[in-house]
């Protein structure tokens, strides 16, 4: 059902009193969770530039949320260098984030010009939008292989049997990974993906310390035999790479092939859960989608922003910036909800709805600005074979009655942990 707030309602449906008291913002509130929609509506309505508990700006509008994200007065975090300071509350005992920390301060995520365009460059070539278009076929054929596995049991979970395991494969082929490890890669992968998270406890830092060199020690001996052994994959490609004469360290290599994970695989497992839903819970729009499949490009931008897979960016102020009135100190921190700005009737008409025909859609789910989400490409191209491949040969693809589909933890990241269905 479609998500739209009431000025006389609070997020719950509940009917508000004339004297209604000052709207708090709690991202780790239930029903925020479930449903962030009505919250965002009534901040941006309330209060479009919000100071919460943590300090930091609220954005709501997608005016401002745009504006901010060319803005070069604001510079994504310093992750790394806070998770360093983080090491002095560590027992010796529990060990340190010393992994964590050397990885992450390679991660173009986390870097700014001029570090951050020499390794997004190679990135940016290995995922435009031409090379990706020539995936397809792989797309498919991978996709075919993990229907052939389900096809008989008249039921699957979108996100355990198709949604993860795809775009694993298909980063993992692309980049030279064995097939017996693509399974391990999607699991380290989507732990991965919980860096960018705003709040992290020390066990979860430690626990992605873990991760990380688990992740980097695999990619290094991949590295090694890949230099023994040169082939075509896109590691080769990697280590062979020259950007304006500066060969790559082999620490950036690893961090190269990390990213390409956690950022090209957590973008498509979760449009296709959340495309999925999407169309499942508006018949009336997947009938539309079965009927005319030529509109599939349109209809998956339309997904996108309905429910969009990354829901909030933050940046640092590098100097004090004032915005309608509020003084943004330098050092503080503002947070950009896309999936607000992706639902802002100043931006797009009759925002609750979904609407696979919606035209100048000039959503904002892969962010903008130099720091946009590289693996949009991909997920565009993943999400297309999927949602055209479902829609047209499974006639009979409902929710299952038995099992409600699970949402996955995080604030940062809207997704699903399960989404069983039956056909």
């Amino acid at each position: 059902m479609d998500s739209v707030a009431n000025l006389n309602q609070d997020a719950f449906g509940n009917t508000l009193p004339q004297t209604e008291a000052p709207f708090k913002f709690n991202v780790f509130d239930p029903a925020f969770h479930e449903d962030p929609y009505p919250f965002y509506d009534r901040l941006r309505r309330e209060s479009p530039i919000y100071r919460n508990f943590m300090g930091a700006w609220v954005f709501t509008r997608y005016s401002d949320i745009k504006s901010i994200l060319r803005d070069r007065r604001f510079r994504v975090l310093d992750k790394p260098g806070w998770i360093k300071n983080k090491n002095r509350y560590l027992t010796p005992d529990q060990g340190n984030f010393d992994a964590l920390v050397r990885s992450s301060s390679k991660f173009f995520f986390f870097l700014e010009p001029p570090d951050h365009g020499r390794l997004r460059g190679l990135i940016t070539k290995a995922f435009s939008a031409s090379f990706v278009d020539r995936l397809r076929p792989h797309v498919e054929a991978t996709l075919a292989d993990l229907l052939g596995k389900v096809r008989e049991q008249g039921a699957m979970d979108i996100m355990a049997d198709l949604a993860c395991p795809l775009p694993a494969i298909v980063i993992a082929r692309l980049i030279g990974v064995p097939a017996a490890d693509y399974a391990r890669l999607g699991h380290l992968s989507d732990e991965l993906a919980r860096i960018f998270d705003p709040v992290i406890s020390l066990e979860g830092y430690l626990h992605l310390n873990a991760v990380v060199e688990e992740f980097g020690s695999y990619f290094l001996d991949l590295v090694a035999e890949h230099k023994r052994q040169p082939g075509t994959d896109l590691i080769d490609s990697l280590i062979a790479a020259q950007e304006e004469g500066n060969r790559l360290s082999e620490e950036e290599v690893v961090a190269v092939c990390m990213q390409l994970f956690a950022g090209g695989e957590e973008t498509t497992v979760n449009l296709i859960g959340n495309g999925m839903l999407a169309l499942l819970t508006h018949p009336e729009q997947l009938e539309l989608l079965r009927s005319k499949p030529e509109i599939i490009a349109g209809a998956v931008e339309e997904l996108l922003r309905y429910d969009s897979s990354i829901q909030l960016v933050a940046r640092a102020a590098i100097e004090d910036i004032e915005i309608e009135g509020c003084t943004i100190g330098a050092g503080e921190h503002v947070h950009l909800y896309l999936g607000a700005a992706n639902r802002d009737p100043a931006q797009f008409f009759d925002p609750h709805s979904l609407d696979l025909t919606r035209v100048d859609n000039r959503h904002l789910a892969f962010g903008d600005g130099i720091h946009h989400c590289f693996g949009g490409p991909l997920a565009r191209v993943e999400g297309q074979v999927v949602f055209q491949t479902l829609v047209q040969q499974f006639p009979k693809l409902r929710l299952a009655e038995s099992r409600r589909p699970e949402r996955r933890e995080g604030t940062l990241l809207r997704g699903l942990k399960t989404l069983p269905v039956t056909f």
